[in-house]
């Protein structure tokens, strides 16, 4: 489907909060971004973002020990099982509460959940379809304030819970008899971290005022003993036994109650559960209340303790001597998480206050990755002219270039100093051009990756857009302030000229791509024509019925399409100033409505519009978005919308609900105007003035959902967005355009066509597939036999059975070997069906969306046959030649049919 666009990726945000992930393998992170949760993959550099998304935003994930289970844990309690292998939702639970973290335990079978200052234990999903995938085994009370940690024994028979009421919870998992539970004081703050120590009941506990307390215990793992059973279980148990014609002795084993005996009973009667040895306090925290512990991390197998301060400030320790390996500061905000891989080698940060993620090879010393998005809003971007970069700028004064096929910034440039409002590529795709509100226009280049070109105006000015013509010769800017255009050479840096003639702040330009002709558009209501190549002349002026907030040109130059403020979107010939058509996109935008919102959404949407607007690499189409969280594509010579995308589902954001929230309603009016977290600092309220604990500036922020650019790429299989979640791409390919999966220098076309003369079909299909050229994809296909297409099929791996239903659903529309192509695709689900079982449903999309239309071609075989009929009945009275030419006249009409050239009426189009 040519509008079957579908999330790709996340750019832009690296994290936001939550806690950290390392796989199974040790090779990738899990980090929660907003609502969605993205995996990079440190050794093969790349990042992916799941396409899944929760309510709100993704409070802690929970990783099953095998890697192949995930549990995702939103704000507002609701919970996902993910599949990390087929990257799809299997379950949705709602944990009725607020939930602090989740944990699996080592053996997989069960998981244990913080909930206020309870600690649930639910059966953990097995690989077989279950109906409900969460049942709750037990409910653990004990502390009398929120719970924040958790940490299981090596053996899964024991947990323990950390609580914000200084103590800590020792649970057994099964009903031990010499252990339910048990609590440990002895800190004089909220506990942050506790550790098992390796194959033992040894603890280590952590403070938020950087205590750590070790504590040690008389009783190994091997020593706890189920308890008995009473009741109608042990009358069960009894006749089980009875029954048992073995007649083994009675042994104690794990899963399985064993009455004690007389000596055993004595001891659980007069002995404590189990016996702790009195906490050893260590004290690393030297600067007081200021820099509180706020994240740790253990390795049982180095003994390796990493601590994370508010500070920004990390430590590492050996333990339990406690001896100070290094101590290393990775930025200057608080950690919120941090975790360390199967290894021990590599430690992840996270730091939510600049959405920073860092990861260190501490034996080194260096750094494996380091990413940070824009931690304000990202307010324009570019796509590079092959399609292989995107450059951002935001509010945060940054512009940073992203790699689309890795999803990873390389390059950051810091040179201006207030927000950039505008990002452009030259013609080239070397050079970045971008415009600020500090009064410069900046061109960076990205073979040197230096600021080399700095333009200016006689006097300050704030800049609201920038535009290059595609020579990249003539760079142009708007001015907010003064109602200017201004006119730089790019290879002197000289103001060629000023051009005045507007009454309000310019608010965005667009070079025709044909001609040197410069298209400004201005709140004045006007959109107004520059001739470049005539003294910067205005060739016309169109008059608008409202304020002009965007303007961008077809790629031929032969249409004009421009935003109002009244929410229209308006197409002119810029060759003759007349408009072709308009568009009322009012309803289409949708706006929800803010917290603090005293009208309704459909009386807030008339001050909304389109903020942004970008054509279709086609020309046919145009992507309209702005503070709404919808992204329109509208079809411009019909003048109707083609589909609608919802780009967000997050309602931590702002003006994402359509009506109004009557649980915040009170009698005494609307609760969210109330500002509950004034003056919170670590969840401590300052209760009287004076107090200097805490930033008495804070505030509770809640951003709002906007769209702030659109564009598409060069190629049109995908497009681009900035929106208050990050840099979201949407595609058409399920995967990238272009996977050197396996490719040596030994694949090439010439091997490929060798193979096929050698008829060794499936190497030359893997060949084929590892250089994605579509036409090599097409002969290596069509070269097979169509007897010996079911040997091919099964004999090829499952990664590239994958690739081949994919490419044979691109197919159907374009091909005239149907047969041909139906066998392949019967013989490849016959093959590998069962392999691919859970992901037949994405594969197939493609090759429903073609069967669908087999009636209107049904008609279209009738026609033919009827044709066919027709003529064989007046062969004897009205020869037509040969049987060999009327035969070939009836192939003919059948291929025209098959390759869409001759309608249901016979006729030629």
């Amino acid at each position: 489907m040519k509008f079957s666009y579908r999330f790709s990726n996340l750019l832009g945000t690296v994290y936001r909060c939550g806690n950290l992930n390392f796989t199974c393998d040790g090779n990738s992170v899990i980090s929660p971004v907003g609502n969605r949760v993205t995996v990079f993959d440190l050794k093969n550099n790349r990042s992916n973002t799941l396409p899944l998304a929760t309510r709100y935003n993704v409070r802690c994930v929970g990783l099953s020990p095998d890697g192949r289970l995930a549990i995702i844990v939103d704000e507002g309690g609701d919970a996902l099982l993910v599949s990390l292998v087929c990257r799809s939702v299997l379950h949705h639970f709602h944990f009725k509460g607020s939930v602090h973290s989740v944990s699996f335990s080592p053996d997989g079978r069960k998981f244990v959940v913080t909930k206020g200052n309870i600690a649930q234990m639910y059966h953990a999903p097995g690989r077989k379809r279950e109906f409900n995938a969460f049942v709750l085994d037990k409910t653990y009370f004990g502390p009398y304030d929120e719970t924040t940690c958790i940490d299981w024994t090596d053996d899964s028979r024991c947990f323990a819970v950390g609580s914000k009421d200084m103590s800590t919870w020792v649970f057994g998992a099964e009903r031990w008899d010499n252990l339910i539970y048990y609590a440990l004081g002895g800190h004089k703050d909220a506990i942050v971290a506790c550790f098992f120590e390796s194959s033992s009941l040894d603890l280590y506990t952590l403070s938020q005022d950087g205590a750590l307390c070790v504590w040690q215990c008389d009783t190994p793992p091997e020593g706890l003993r189920l308890k008995a059973p009473t009741g109608w279980k042990a009358e069960l148990l009894q006749e089980a036994e009875e029954d048992d014609e073995e007649g083994e002795e009675e042994t104690t084993v794990r899963g399985k109650a064993v009455p004690p005996t007389e000596e055993q009973q004595g001891k659980v009667k007069y002995s404590r559960l189990a016996k702790w040895v009195s906490p050893q306090g260590y004290f690393f925290n030297k600067e007081g209340d200021f820099n509180n512990l706020t994240a740790a991390a253990y390795h049982k197998k180095t003994h390796l303790l990493v601590t994370g301060f508010a500070s920004g400030i990390f430590h590492l320790h050996e333990l339990p001597e406690f001896n100070l390996i290094h101590s290393l500061s990775v930025s200057d905000q608080r950690i919120a998480s941090i975790a360390v891989n199967g290894s021990g080698d590599w430690i992840a940060f996270g730091c939510s206050g600049l959405g920073q993620l860092l990861v260190w090879e501490w034996q080194s010393e260096s750094y494996v990755l380091k990413q940070q998005g824009h931690f304000n809003s990202m307010v324009s971007l570019a796509y590079s002219p092959d399609g292989q970069y995107i450059v951002t700028g935001g509010d945060d004064g940054k512009v940073k270039v992203w790699n689309t096929l890795s999803g990873f910034c390389f390059i950051t440039f810091t040179e201006h100093s207030s927000g950039v409002t505008g990002v452009t590529f030259t013609a080239t795709g070397y050079v970045i051009v971008t415009s600020s509100m500090d009064g410069t226009v900046r061109a960076f280049d990205l073979h040197r990756y230096r600021n080399f070109r700095t333009f200016t105006s006689p006097r300050p000015t704030q800049f609201s857009c920038v535009a290059v013509d595609c020579s990249g010769e003539v760079v142009s800017a708007g001015a907010q302030d003064s109602f200017e255009v201004f006119i730089w050479s790019m290879q002197t840096g000289r103001l060629l000229d000023v051009l005045s003639g507007h009454e309000g702040p310019v608010s965005s330009l667009c070079f025709n791509p044909v001609k040197s002709v410069l298209a400004s558009a201005s709140w004045d209501r006007t959109v107004r024509l520059w001739d470049m190549a005539d003294s910067w002349r205005t060739t016309e002026t169109l008059g608008l019925t409202s304020d002009a907030l965007a303007v961008t040109f077809r790629p031929d130059g032969a249409e004009l399409a421009v935003a109002t403020l009244n929410s229209q979107i308006t197409f002119w010939d810029p060759e003759n100033a007349v408009q072709t058509g308009s568009i009322e996109g009012r309803h289409d935008l949708k706006t929800g409505r803010k917290e603090l919102d005293k009208v309704t959404a459909k009386h807030s949407a008339k001050g909304k519009a389109f903020t942004t607007l970008c054509y279709s690499a086609d020309g046919q189409s145009v992507l309209a978005g702005g503070m709404s969280k919808f992204v329109c594509i509208y079809h411009v010579k019909e003048q109707i919308l083609r589909k609608k995308f919802e780009i967000s589902c997050n309602l931590s954001l702002d003006a994402m609900e359509e009506f109004l929230n009557r649980r915040k309603m009170t009698e005494f009016g609307n609760l969210a105007l109330i500002d509950q977290d004034a003056g919170v600092e670590d969840g401590v309220v300052i209760p009287l003035p004076g107090v200097k604990k805490g930033d008495m500036s804070s505030r509770h922020f809640k951003p709002e959902i906007r769209v702030t650019s659109l564009r598409f790429s060069p190629t049109g299989r995908c497009w681009a967005a900035t929106t208050t979640e990050g840099l979201l791409v949407y595609s058409l390919d399920a995967q990238m355009l272009f996977d050197p999966f396996e490719l040596d220098t030994g694949v090439t076309p010439a091997r490929i066509r060798a193979a096929l003369r050698q008829q060794d079909y499936t190497r030359a299909i893997l060949m084929a597939f590892r250089l994605n050229e579509r036409k090599l994809l097409q002969e290596a296909l069509e070269s097979v036999p169509w007897g010996e297409v079911e040997v091919v099929s099964s004999s090829l791996p499952e990664l590239y059975v994958e690739k081949v239903l994919e490419f044979l659903a691109s197919s159907f529309e374009v091909s005239c070997h149907l047969e041909f192509y139906l066998i392949w695709t019967q013989k490849l689900l016959l093959a590998h069906g069962q392999e691919l079982k859970e992901k037949l449903s994405l594969l197939l999309t493609g090759l429903l969306f073609t069967f669908n239309s087999c009636d209107w071609n049904r008609y279209n075989i009738q026609y033919a046959l009827a044709v066919s009929k027709q003529r064989g009945l007046k062969r004897p009275s009205e020869p037509l030649g040969s049987d060999e030419e009327a035969d070939a006249s009836d192939d003919d009409t059948l291929h025209l049919l098959g390759s869409g050239q001759v309608d249901g009426a016979g006729q030629l189009v």
